[in-house]
């Protein structure tokens, strides 16, 4: 199987740095000073379990230097950013290949496959103007939830955090379980990466959206981690409103989570406090992933008439931030304090 990463930052890159280790056939496709990081000395995986004593000497690529067509296109980047690199994508697959999507957050294709009402349902929030939904072939589409934090901390090193939950969540649109979903399960878990099928992938990634559709957008506006987030008692009454209102619109559209508010919290208070994708694009001054996060929960709940006003004032609040960020240019990241 040739794999192509399109977009090896953090959960890209080690994806990347372990599939190279175990000698699959892989290409990383990174820019600027990640991608001559990995290119002169390879890729560094920090981490107690999961990481690797030394670099990785990983191939790697520029962004329309790829080579070929690729059976499997793991496409790193946030869901926001996709839409640019579409066309890209699908020029690079090879016959019957696939683009495993695993963005975090609600899927532009959400209400495609699906035996309900609301197919066809396009998620405005994700794809505005459907280049998506016209450009990307629903049978190449994988979706896919990860669970590994990673953060990038400077190009070319990317430090893991282990946790009993670390793995990848893959499984159809139509939620079949099919001979590819177990090809791509045979490639990447002898790597080093649990690797599970699931026969609703929706319902997966709703359990990972009632901590990333609330906690990411209050991470962001807080300058938090989510655990930080949790053990606030003020923040922790803020984020457990928003949480029901998750569940809530979840239920309109048949999912009922495997959890509850309660545990969701006790989960949060749980993990390591490194900084979710969100506060870490705060900090560089990156666009911020809230259509698929936060405004995609919104505009189900607008479909189904399912009421959000604490997930709406968060939308809002971190929606302004982040027009601070895309227009203004402006980088939150924190300054040292001099105290009188």
């Amino acid at each position: 199987m040739r794999i192509l990463i399109y977009g090896a930052g953090a959960v890209g890159g080690f994806f990347g740095g372990i599939l190279t280790a175990a000698k699959a056939d892989v290409t990383l496709v990174a820019r600027g000073a990640h991608h001559d990081a990995m290119k002169q000395r390879g890729l560094i995986l920090e981490g107690k379990v999961s990481g690797r004593p030394e670099p990785i000497r990983v191939k790697v690529c520029r962004p329309g230097e790829e080579q070929g067509r690729y059976d499997l296109i793991v496409v790193g980047l946030k869901s926001h950013q996709i839409a640019g690199a579409a066309a890209r994508l699908v020029g690079l697959l090879a016959k019957d290949g696939m683009i495993l999507l695993g963005q975090n957050g609600l899927p532009y294709w959400y209400f495609e496959k699906l035996d309900s009402p609301l197919r066809g349902s396009r998620l405005s929030s994700v794809d505005p103007d459907g280049t998506l939904a016209r450009t990307i072939p629903l049978d190449a589409i994988i979706g896919g939830v990860t669970n590994k934090p990673a953060d990038l901390v400077e190009p070319g090193r990317i430090r893991l955090a282990d946790q009993a939950t670390d793995r990848i969540v893959i499984g159809e649109l139509d939620n079949r379980i099919t001979p590819r979903l177990a090809a791509i399960k045979a490639v990447i878990e002898p790597a080093g990466c649990t690797v599970v099928v699931s026969d609703n992938i929706r319902a997966v990634k709703w359990r990972k959206l009632m901590s990333n559709g609330v906690f990411n957008p209050l991470a962001a506006i807080t300058q938090s981690t989510h655990r930080q987030i949790g053990d606030f008692e003020p923040t922790r009454r803020v984020a457990r409103l928003m949480i029901d209102e998750v569940i809530a619109v979840a239920a309109s559209v048949g999912i009922k989570p495997d959890t509850n508010t309660d545990q969701m919290i006790d989960d949060v208070r749980k993990r390591v406090g490194i900084l979710s994708s969100t506060l870490q694009d705060v900090r560089f001054g990156r666009e911020l992933e809230l259509g698929a996060l936060i405004n995609a929960i919104i505009d189900v709940g607008r479909l189904t008439s399912v009421a959000t006003p604490f997930l709406e004032v968060a939308a809002a609040c971190a929606g302004l931030l982040n027009r601070r960020i895309v227009d203004d240019g402006v980088a939150f990241a924190p300054a040292a304090v001099k105290k009188a």
